[in-house]
């Protein structure tokens, strides 16, 4: 049994097992629910150790890594590892940002942006429909299990490439994140377009009504009934906004798979 320990804790198992450790770690402290929501720094890293205690035997018989002899190189090695889990995890939160977006662009057209509360995920003030569709975006992102998506794109990196200190990153790489990251805005628009098609109609023909009865304060009519018509809106759109985002997510789950590749 003491020749079998020796080799399990040579210095090249240790090394390898502290990379994996770190590329994993990089993805759970970037990546949706698990980074953002209060969850115990113990917790993470327990979790961490215990993917890449899984993990290690896989990755260990593929790789040929040999040991770094300075610090310098190896805080190097793990510098990038981390880099490469952290793409993984942040890709997932463009997602989130986009519906956040989208959240904004309703309660400027309804007339609610002023109304804000606190987002237990941040810390911070946000307004009350960005939170409802970020409630929405976290059930449907845990109903497709897309945190398995996630693991699964990590196991998927180490089977593209090993831990080999001749990695470095590409332009496919690169344009894949960016690309990514540009269809932010659109996914926010298209998530609330016919609510806000319907409210801009609704501000036209309060015009028209202004200008035929100039005698009525239109002002006074229009705000509460944005507000309604909008809630209206909203609550007759949330199965569709639902089945959009699934699709979303999915698409998103599987350029995230398609990253290293």
């Amino acid at each position: 049994m003491q020749p079998n320990l020796l080799t399990l804790l040579s210095p090249s198992n240790i090394v390898i097992f502290v990379l994996i450790f770190t590329r994993i770690s990089g993805m759970i402290f970037s990546m949706p629910l698990i980074s953002t929501y209060p969850i115990p720094q113990q917790v993470k890293i327990w979790l961490c150790a215990l993917v890449a205690f899984i993990l290690f035997p896989m990755v260990a018989a593929n790789t040929g890594m040999a040991v770094p002899h300075s610090m310098p190189e190896l805080l190097m090695f793990m510098l990038r590892e981390f880099a490469i889990g952290y793409i993984i995890g942040f890709c997932a939160t463009f997602l989130f940002a986009a519906v956040q977006i989208g959240g904004e662009f309703v309660s400027i057209q309804i007339g609610i942006s002023m109304s804000q509360v606190l987002d237990p995920a941040t810390g911070e003030s946000t307004q009350v429909l960005s939170q409802l569709y970020s409630y929405i975006t976290v059930m449907v992102f845990v109903a497709l299990n897309a945190h398995q998506w996630l693991f699964a794109a990590l196991y998927k990196s180490f089977q593209s490439f090993s831990l080999a200190p001749d990695y470095a990153f590409t332009g496919s790489i690169v344009s894949q994140v960016l690309h990514m990251s540009s269809s932010i805005f659109s996914i926010g628009i298209s998530m609330i377009l016919p609510i806000f098609c319907v409210m801009f109609v609704s501000e036209v023909l309060m015009g028209f009504m202004s200008k035929m009865m100039p005698q009525m304060n239109i002002f006074m009519v229009a705000i509460p009934l944005k507000i309604y018509v909008g809630i209206i809106l909203i609550l007759m759109f949330l199965a569709p906004t639902a089945t959009y985002l699934a699709t979303v997510t999915q698409n998103y789950l599987k350029g995230i798979l398609n990253i290293f590749m």
